[in-house]
């Protein structure tokens, strides 16, 4: 059921400053450090990391672009200990190096999506934390549709089947705005468990997505093209939009 339209723009409105905010949050990096850290963030569900840890097989942050996902990283390196995190570079070869020296500022070691796999799984045999954006488009020989909102949607299933193979614990977190204390939350869910099924267990991972975006709606940046790809006879729903 489509929303009211001042729904609609206020959710619009919120996404547009919550973009801003994160990008506040990211021009401080090179000032953040140990000491001030939790002036911008704090945790809630730090327990959540610290049994997934004693699992002994790595542990996999299933995170979205909600909130300030740059700085959920950055700040669990600073207030915990270092992870890795899944990249894309930048199409802007010198933004994109300013980016990445910003992004491993607080010790996070950064791994590019293209060779993504075998970093991985190093990391995950150490026993390290590995961070994967799971709500980006893929192509169906990347991935399987599921429901997303109701409406198909290609999710990939690389993150699944890593997880399924090494064992590793699969944690959704996020850092989300909190209005009343003007500062982020970096919140760890409870661990997911898999069934070995790559359909229902990327299905499972979506339908957790959606229950965070639907609670913190102005928090996801719904500019991407999140519906891009299509079942083979559906027709697209950016039609008439610009590029595809």
């Amino acid at each position: 059921m489509a929303l009211p339209d001042a729904d609609a723009r206020g959710i619009t409105d919120g996404v547009y400053r919550s973009l801003a905010r994160m990008l506040v949050a990211f021009s401080r990096f090179p000032d953040l450090n140990k000491n001030n850290i939790h002036e911008l963030i704090r945790y809630d569900g730090f327990d959540h990391f610290l049994e997934a840890k004693r699992r002994g097989k790595g542990v996999l942050f299933a995170t979205a672009h909600m909130g300030a996902w740059e700085l959920s990283a950055f700040a669990h390196a600073l207030m915990a200990q270092p992870m890795h995190v899944v990249v894309r570079p930048l199409d802007n070869h010198r933004i994109d190096a300013e980016v990445e020296r910003l992004r491993a500022w607080s010790g996070n070691a950064l791994i590019e999506k293209k060779d993504a796999a075998r970093a991985i799984f190093r990391a995950l045999q150490k026993n390290d934390a590995v961070g994967v954006l799971i709500d980006q488009n893929v192509t169906p020989t990347e991935g399987v549709f599921v429901d997303f909102f109701g409406v198909p949607s290609c999710a990939g299933t690389a993150f699944v089947r890593i997880a399924q193979r090494t064992g590793a614990a699969v944690i959704p977190g996020y850092a989300l705005w909190s209005s009343e204390e003007k500062r982020y939350i970096l919140r760890f869910y409870p661990t997911l468990e898999f069934t070995g099924d790559i359909q229902t267990d990327t299905q499972l991972l979506h339908s957790h997505l959606e229950g965070v975006i639907r609670e913190y709606p102005d928090q996801w940046l719904w500019l991407h093209r999140r519906w891009k790809t299509r079942p083979e006879g559906f027709a697209s729903l950016y039609r008439g939009l610009g590029r595809s």
